[in-house]
Order: C-alpha cells, then structure tokens, then sequence
C-alpha cells in the first residue's frame, strides 16, 4: 500500500515528479523494462494546466511516467508490461467527490433499497418489490435517500399504499432527504408511531383533508435524524460487505475518491467497518475523512478526546484524517441567527484546530448569513494564519460575489454539490428566476481564484452519480428539465472536470499527488463509456466507467475489459 508524504514532505515529492519528468525524456531503450502497464489508442483528458489530450500513458509502481503519442508510449512496453488498447476510448483522472457522506452511506448499502436513477415511481416500488422477494420476512426495506419525487415520470411521492402492496410482508422505510419520510403500517408498529407525541424532536404524523394518517412523519431534520437512529442497524459484517460494495460502486462511476465531511447519524463507532477495510487492504476509493463533535454543548472537549492522537493527515494513501468537519458544533448547525455565545464557542474550537494545524469544513446554507461564519475565520486567521490549513466552506449555493472574495481573501475554498439538481423548482419559487440564473456561481468564483471542489453530498439528500453532478454543472437544469442557471455561470466541461479531479484534490493537500494525468503523479483515472467532451450534455449522466484504476491497480471493469479484473484476483 503506498502511503502518501505529509504536508511537510512536499520537497520529496516534487524530487520524485522531477525524476519522472527527467526518466521520461530517457531514450525508449532505457525504459524497456520501466512500464508496468500502458494505455494506448485512447483520448486521454490529462487535466494539467494547458488542458492538454494525448494519445496514451504509461505507468509504473502505481505513478505515471509518460504521457504522448501512442507510438511513443508503445517504446516503453517491455516483454513483461501490460498493454491496454482503450480503442479510442476517452480516459480521465479518476474523479474525487469533494462532499459525500461516503462512510455513513457504505454502512447500510449492502442492505438498503437505492432510488438513485430510478426513472419513474412504478420503476422505483419495482425495486421494492424485488427486494420483498429476496428479503426474509419481517426484515425492514429501507430507502435512506438520494431520490427526489421530480426524478420521477409521475412527479409524486410513493403513498403507503403503494408501499404495503409493494411488500406486504415487510416492514418499509422511505426517506425523503431530511423532512419527510413514509413507513408502512407493520413500520410504524415496530417503531411505535402511533400519535403526534410518539415522533421525536418536533416531528409530527401527516394527516390528509380527513384527519387520517397517511403513514408519513414531517418535521424538522432533527425529527428525521433521530427517526432513522430508530431503525434496527446493519449487522457488523453487513457493514464492512456494504462499505465494499459501495466503493466498487463508486468506481463504477468513475470516481477513486472522496471526501467525507463527517454530519449526521455517524458516531466514532461507525468507521470500524472503513478501518477494517482498510486493515484487510481492500480499499478501491481514496477516502479522506473529517470528524464533528458529538456533543452538543461539549464539541471541544469530543475533539481534544477524539483527537489526543491522531495529528492531522494521519493515515495513508487510501484512508487519510484531514480535520474537522461538517458539523462543528450543533449550535451553529443549520442556525440562522446564532447568538454571541454560539458563535464564541465556535471561535474557541476553530482557533483550537488552527493552532494544531487542522483542517476545516463547514456546511452552510445561505449567502445572507454566512457573515456569522466568515467573520468567525477572520477572526482566527488575524491570530494564526489559516491559508494553508485549506479550510472550506459546502454548500452555499447562492454565494455572491463579495463573500466570494472575502474567501479568496481568506485562502478558504468552495466545495460546491448538485443540490439545485432536486432542489431547484424549491428554490426559484422562493428567490425567482433572476436570483436563480447565478446559482451557484462558480464561473465567477473560478474567475476570482476560489479553489472549487465537486461534489454531491450524497446519499439521504442527492444521488452519488459523479457525472449526474457533471452534467448538472454543463447545463444548469434541475432534474425534471427546468433550466435554472445562465450562461454566464456554465463552466467549459473541462472546467467542470477540473472542479471534480484537481479541484477536489486540494482540500485534502492531495493535488500535487493525484486529480490529473501528469508524469509523477498516482495513476487514478476512469477509462469511460462515451466521450465526456464531445457527447451531447444531455447524455453525460449516462456515463459509465468500462475501466478504473486506483494507483495503476485494476478495481473496476466491465465490458470488453471485465478479464482485467477477473486476472488481478
């Protein structure tokens, strides 16, 4: 397993690019027995600073060594390299979410029914209903999220009844990002759901015109929150055979890392099944990872335990600690209007975490508050510098220009997710069609030197498709269609694929090392179904990865290339 340098080792790093940079213009003869594997015949998008597309690569102990014509790349193949024809395919750097939920979500993967895709209602219970026939009776059929009701032909929620008939054995949950959530009636048995008082932390039983309940809860996200907490949990191996199959479906997708912000219903216990993953040398995504207090009141004092030992960066090349994050304190949590003493309490653990050189993210929502938060880092960064911390802020969908360049101003990037894709009907009722032509804005971000990550936010409240997010970026149209954003806010796609290699790379201090095809640097790339750059925009959701590798090693592949995985086993 290779483990990446720490921040400090960088001068090392650049040695190894240089040798690279310098072994590569060797002549052929010297580099007969150097590659491992070469790709040729291919269109590959290298995302380095010209935008530069050749021909083929070739890598060797997990690192690229040289990139060019596919006449030049064949000279370094020796008796024992593996050439890969990609027959015209278009290869990209692996790509990097930025923000998904990527721990919490793997834990119950191997046991959840997933909407994700699914096209129509009658397509989505049909997933139900094939997992009644597969599940034991009585066992729950959980939907945890990712789905949205305009996702679907019909453009409506399931009701209960189309539930109870979907699995008439089972007890069904399904959750709707984090305000509404339907059971079945043996569910809200089992959970013992039967009024008002019995839904915890101000939720409530919706009711229709009549009074009768229609087996939904609606509340706050506390509410929901602590509903899912009530749902019988994977077993320990279900865990660890979820967290498995959900980075082989990730790298189905194209993508070889995430990073995950911590958040809601994840607890220390819930990274064992990650850990044990990574114990048996089984990780096929890069996951850099971000821990919030548990506590709410007593976040410090959850860090200064949590953290006793574990310096920033700790890990290694596929399993990486890498601040604190998203959630750093329940007070200031979804909080509009936070009170001095939140916000001191805020400043008390920030200022703690750049003192130790942590990084930081936070969720926030809208442009007309974030002042609270901004002024908390300015605050920090008059003390400490907090620039090459690479602090950042997710969401935000509507940032304007000025909090833009108090950000730059800052050193603090953008992690920006798909959330108009569900969300955008909701938020152009609410803020018109003006306000919502520059949402978000990353176009003029990208212009004023915002370092921007792609991403998701996956999975109770969007879907982990990468290229659902690309082609979100590329046409700025909600999931039924509806155009929201303008031109002057539409990236170039290799722009938007910048966003989801490289710019992600950089909030874990990872872009020297990976997020683009360049000599010297980790061999993660996603040989794919279609031509990212010239498919019509329209078809860019439909992309698939045929092969991906994670530092040169085979750990998805399909089609024509399914016998390089099936050799590496």
């Amino acid at each position: 397993m290779f483990c990446l340098e720490p921040i400090g080792s960088r001068p090392k790093a650049q040695g190894l690019k240089t040798f690279f940079l310098f072994a590569a213009l060797l002549p052929a003869t010297v580099w007969a027995q150097a590659a491992d594997t070469v790709l040729i015949n291919g269109k590959v998008v290298t995302v380095d600073e010209r935008e530069s597309v050749v021909e083929a690569l070739a890598i060797r102990d997990g690192r690229i060594v040289a990139t060019g014509t596919t006449a030049a790349i064949r000279k370094l193949a020796g008796s024992g390299t593996r050439t890969i024809d990609v027959q015209g395919r278009t290869v990209i750097p692996g790509l990097i979410d930025s923000h998904l939920h990527a721990i919490r979500a793997a834990l119950s993967f191997s046991t959840e029914v997933n909407w994700i895709g699914a096209r129509s209602l009658e397509e989505a219970l049909g997933r139900i209903r094939k997992a009644a026939q597969t599940m034991p009776r009585g066992a729950w059929l959980i939907v945890a999220g990712g789905w949205n009701e305009q996702q679907f032909a019909e453009r409506r929620r399931p009701t209960q009844a189309e539930l109870e008939a979907a699995a008439p054995e089972n007890p069904v949950y399904v959750q709707l990002g984090y305000g509404w959530a339907v059971l079945t009636d043996d569910g809200l048995r089992a959970l013992k759901l039967a009024s008002d008082a019995d839904v915890p932390n101000g939720g409530r039983l919706e009711r229709d015109a009549s009074g009768k309940p229609t087996g939904a809860v609606t509340g706050p996200q506390a509410a929901i929150i602590a509903l899912f907490d009530r749902l019988p949990r994977p077993t320990y191996a279900q865990q660890v055979e979820g967290t498995r199959a959900f980075f082989r479906e990730l790298n189905r997708l194209g993508l070889t890392g995430v990073m995950d912000p911590g958040g809601n219903n994840l607890t220390p216990p819930d990274y064992a099944a990650v850990q044990e993953v990574w114990r048996r040398g089984e990780m096929t995504v890069r996951v850099a990872y971000s821990l919030n207090g548990q506590t709410s009141g007593r976040e410090l004092e959850d860090y200064k335990s949590l953290l006793s030992l574990v310096p920033m960066r700790f890990g290694d090349g596929t399993l990486r600690f890498v601040g604190l994050g998203e959630r750093l304190t329940e007070a200031m949590n979804n909080n509009p209007r936070p009170g001095d003493a939140d916000k001191e309490k805020y400043y008390e653990i920030a200022r703690w975490a750049a003192q130790r050189g942590y990084g930081l993210t936070m969720h926030w929502g809208p442009d007309a508050t974030v002042d609270h938060l901004l002024a908390i880092f300015e605050r920090v960064n008059k003390e400490i510098p907090i620039a090459p911390l690479r602090w950042s802020i997710a969401h935000l969908n509507d940032a304007s220009a000025k909090t833009l360049e108090r950000m730059k101003a800052l050193g603090v990037g953008w992690t920006v997710q798909d959330a108009m894709y569900f969300g955008g009907e909701g938020f152009v009722k609410q803020a018109g069609p003006d306000a919502a032509r520059r949402v978000p804005p990353v176009v003029t971000a990208d212009r004023l030197g915002v370092r921007i990550g792609g991403g998701t936010d996956a999975h109770r409240v969007a879907s982990y498709n990468p290229f659902t997010a690309l082609q979100w970026f590329l046409d700025g149209k909600t999931v039924s269609g509806l155009a929201m954003r303008g031109p002057e806010e539409i990236p170039t796609r290799q722009q938007a694929l910048r966003f989801y290699t490289k710019g992600s790379a950089w909030f874990s201090h990872d872009d020297g090392e990976r997020g683009s095809l360049e000599v010297g640097k980790l061999a993660d790339l996603a040989v794919l179904s279609k031509d990212y750059l010239t498919v019509p925009v329209a078809e860019v959701g439909d992309i698939e990865s045929v092969l991906t590798m994670l530092g040169g090693r085979v750990v998805y592949a399909a089609g024509t290339f399914a016998s390089l995985e099936s050799a590496r086993r």
